[in-house]
């Protein structure tokens, strides 16, 4: 089972449920349109779910997997995004009690095989492989949130081989953490442990063997990773 390190101390967090929130910023939405997929801006969050395995580090290096020695994919393409750490037991969370449930957050990057995903897109199948194949989802050190202000409000960045790709804000998402949070605990509920995704500013890039990807937040940290 996959464990979260939290920063400044020995203890770690064990992976339950992995919830991510696709299209939850105006630019990234934008920015990939495929010709006959609704491309607008969602009246409700859209949600998919990756394994814990997503999470498992190897050495923080992303690979695409390999069937009989060929890859995949040829098209990997990065995701910076805030993690929410689940802390608390909850079903039907009220907004205004929300936070309550947070035990922390942290860097992660949800890398996609885009090619396999607008495959599966076009096709109106599902595309786990794309989003959830093994190392897809590395996450950085957790920092409890007694330590961070407003996570509502944090610069968010990502740069390849030195280069900014991504920059924005967490003001800028469509859902906000409270929403998301008691939205998923009313449907799914949600248990200690599980983790949150919660969607990426504009700036995805193509990938290659040996990139070294940065990513980083505001009061949180960064997260190095390098392509393999």
């Amino acid at each position: 089972m996959a464990k979260l390190k939290v920063k400044g101390s020995a203890e770690t967090i064990e992976v339950k449920n992995v919830f991510c929130i696709g299209k939850n910023y105006a630019d990234h939405i934008s920015e990939v349109k495929i010709e006959g997929i609704d491309n607008s801006i969602p009246k409700e969050p859209v949600v998919f779910l990756k394994p814990s395995t997503a999470v498992e580090a190897i050495n923080n290096t992303v690979s695409i997997p390999k069937i009989d020695s060929k890859p995949i994919s040829q098209n990997l393409q990065n995701e910076v995004e805030l993690v929410i750490v689940i802390g608390k037991d909850g079903d039907e969370i009220p907004e205004d009690k929300a936070l309550e449930h947070v035990y922390g957050y942290a860097v992660g990057i949800d890398f996609t095989l885009r090619d396999l995903q607008t495959e599966m897109k076009k096709q109106g199948k599902p595309w786990a492989v794309a989003k959830g194949f093994r190392t897809s989802s590395p996450i950085g050190g957790v920092v409890p949130a007694r330590n961070i202000g407003n996570a509502q409000a944090l610069d968010i960045r990502l740069s390849i081989n030195g280069e900014l790709k991504q920059s924005g804000n967490t003001s800028q998402m469509l859902f906000s953490i409270k929403f998301i949070i008691r939205y998923l605990s009313s449907i799914f509920g949600l248990r200690k442990g599980d983790i949150i995704f919660t969607g990426t500013p504009a700036g995805i890039t193509q990938l290659k063997a040996g990139d070294k990807v940065s990513a980083e937040i505001q009061d949180i940290g960064k997260l190095e990773v390098t392509i393999g």
